[in-house]
């Protein structure tokens, strides 16, 4: 069995897109395989740049919690609130 981390936080708009910051010392760093191509360490955070893609299939917006999750070895996300 693997193990799993889950972790929820708001989406922030930075420059025109919408990204995650997610803090490595809080899990962070069991996301940085499965993000690969669209997340960057920044200082002591993962950026994850959320791909128009998802965006739009989740309605995200600035201010919208989600949940992600690296099951199976993938980046999953949620939405939890608007």
């Amino acid at each position: 069995m693997t193990d799993v981390t889950e972790l929820a936080g708001p989406v922030e708009e930075e420059n025109g897109q919408l990204v995650l910051r997610v803090p490595l010392v809080l899990g962070g760093h069991d996301f940085v395989h499965v993000t690969e191509g669209i997340a960057a360490i920044d200082g002591p955070y993962l950026k994850i740049t959320l791909p128009p893609w998802l965006v739009k299939q989740l309605d995200l917006r600035d201010g919208s919690r989600v949940s992600i999750d690296n099951r199976d070895r993938k980046f999953n996300m949620q939405l939890v609130s608007r």
